[in-house]
């Protein structure tokens, strides 16, 4: 086993990653794929900022908190709101291309904001112009060191503090790299799900080393399923945003009858859970439906490029008929529990973006208020790791890992993993009950091989059956059946600290 040293390793290079490591001096990004991967890249909608004429982060704030059902941290909300101005100004200094009209930045509206405020790019494609422009300065700033095709396998703890992470190289063997801060920026969990708008390795990895690890997690059953994915045969589903609907795309069933007509004030634009809801029920009882934004006639291509090269992938044609869509697995509220700074429970740890729960987005996530999160935090927290006294590196014979860490590989079991999938879709999903619930936990606590990402879909799905089970009302993203009503009594926020996975002290080969 190799050994390498670092002062802080920043493990993920999507939006809080990226944002994470050019606030800091200097640090390690290591990343599962190329630099930038991840599910920021795929981000349609764009960055919700209170800078149009009226608006104000005090608004921007009292909407998150409404579709929040209840359960969001004020002073999180209060603080990502208020910086969100000041993020969109420096990612222009950064060179990122925003829609302008004239010297004015273009302001689209999505469901849950009481006005426009959605600053976006090329249409519907933010998160790819955001990532090239850090991807770009992070590839120009002196001091940051990218291992890229690395995958994070577990957390190195000495005495109760994170001092490092165990990785594979891009051939498949381990490294040991220590150092005195490690941030996970890894992303969420959706490909728990059969079906997710997430991408292939957006697989849970940091939520479940956190939880080996002992981190207290936060609000896991809350996992917010997009009620507009475009229903073709591909993994991951290509998204529809929100957009769409900002700009008067209906929901229709085969018959064109509007399917959210009566069912909220907002119509279309409801909060998302209730959109998705209404979509599966209506699945379930035997309708087809669609997104219908035939009124965008010829403009719909340079409105929505992105849409439109994936709707036109697959033969559709949105400007003559509605696009077929399905909900998905999107958006994780839950994960490691933090407060504004990215600060976790266990010494030397620190999270921020998806990975993470701040609080900011309660039971349900407002619309494009996850890459706003993540920059904003990703700043705080940088301040945070350099005020932090730096600890020299262990010895490192008091190192410890999860006991079966040291065996685990890339190999995948097709078979299993698809198990999996359809077992979180089906009994974890957007409707949920006790003996769905029960019957997942049980499935996901099968031991398996010790493959990557069967390994960390059976620990990510065992802890959201679980906190999904404990949660007896339905809140926001979590609906059961056999508990519909909101419970008063259970206004407040879920948090576990599982058990610390039995450890070993590994053996290096050599140093480095």
């Amino acid at each position: 086993m190799r050994i390498e040293t670092a002062g802080t390793v920043v493990v993920g290079s999507g939006i809080a990653g990226l944002s994470t490591a050019l606030a800091l001096d200097s640090c390690v990004i290591l990343t599962r794929s190329d630099l930038g991967s991840g599910s920021s890249r795929h981000a349609q909608g764009g960055v919700a900022a209170a800078i149009g004429p009226g608006d104000n982060p005090a608004a921007h704030a009292a909407d998150t908190i409404a579709v929040g059902a209840g359960l969001n941290d004020r002073l999180v909300v209060d603080a990502v709101t208020s910086a969100a101005p000041d993020r969109i100004r420096w990612l222009e200094e950064l060179g990122a291309r925003f829609d302008h009209e004239g010297n004015r930045l273009v302001l689209g509206r999505e469901a849950g904001h009481s006005a426009r405020r959605i600053v976006h790019a090329d249409g519907d494609a933010t998160g790819a112009e955001v990532m090239r422009t850090l991807v770009a300065a992070v590839r120009t700033r002196a001091g940051i060191d990218v291992l890229a095709g690395h995958d994070l396998i577990d957390l190195v703890r000495s005495e109760g503090r994170v001092i490092g992470v165990l990785a594979l190289d891009p051939v498949g063997d381990p490294i040991l790299l220590l150092a005195s801060a490690v941030v996970l920026a890894t992303g969420g969990i959706g490909q728990l799900f059969l079906r997710t708008t997430n991408p292939r390795e957006v697989t849970g990895d940091g939520l479940a080393a956190a939880a080996r690890a002992g981190a207290e997690l936060a609000d896991l059953e809350f996992m917010q399923f997009h009620p507009t994915a475009l229903a073709v045969p591909a993994d991951p589903l290509p998204l529809l945003t929100e957009a769409l609907r900002g700009e008067g795309a209906l929901l229709v069933d085969e018959r064109g009858e509007h399917i959210m007509e009566g069912v909220h004030p907002d119509a279309d634009l409801a909060p998302r859970d209730l959109v998705a809801r209404t979509v599966w029920r209506r699945m379930e009882q035997g309708h087809r439906i669609g997104l219908d934004a035939t009124h965008l006639g010829e403009q719909f291509p340079e409105r929505f490029p992105t849409v439109w090269e994936a709707a036109g992938a697959y033969g559709l044609d949105p400007r003559r008929r509605p696009l077929p869509i399905t909900p998905a697995a999107h958006f994780h509220m839950g994960g490691i529990a933090t407060d504004v700074r990215g600060r976790t429970s266990l010494p030397g740890l620190w999270a921020v973006g998806e990975v993470a729960s701040t609080g900011l987005h309660g039971a349900n996530r407002l619309a494009s208020n996850s890459l706003l999160e993540g920059m904003a935090v990703a700043a705080r927290l940088a301040r945070d790791v350099a005020s932090t006294a730096t600890l020299p590196i262990m010895d490192q014979g008091r190192l410890e890992v999860p006991a079966d860490a040291l065996s685990v590989d890339r190999d995948r079991d097709p078979a299993a993993i698809e198990s999996i999938r359809k077992a979180a879709w089906r009994w974890v999903g957007i409707i949920r009950d006790a003996a769905g619930l029960g019957a997942a936990r049980d499935l996901f606590g099968l031991r398996g091989r010790t493959g990557l990402v069967e390994r960390n879909l059976r620990a990510v799905g065992g802890l959201v059956a679980s906190a999904a089970l404990a949660r007896t009302e339905s809140r926001g993203a979590h609906f059961r059946s056999d508990h519909p009503a909101l419970d008063p009594a259970q206004a407040h926020r879920s948090t576990v600290r599982p058990d610390v996975a039995p450890s070993v002290t590994p053996a290096p080969r050599s140093r480095i």
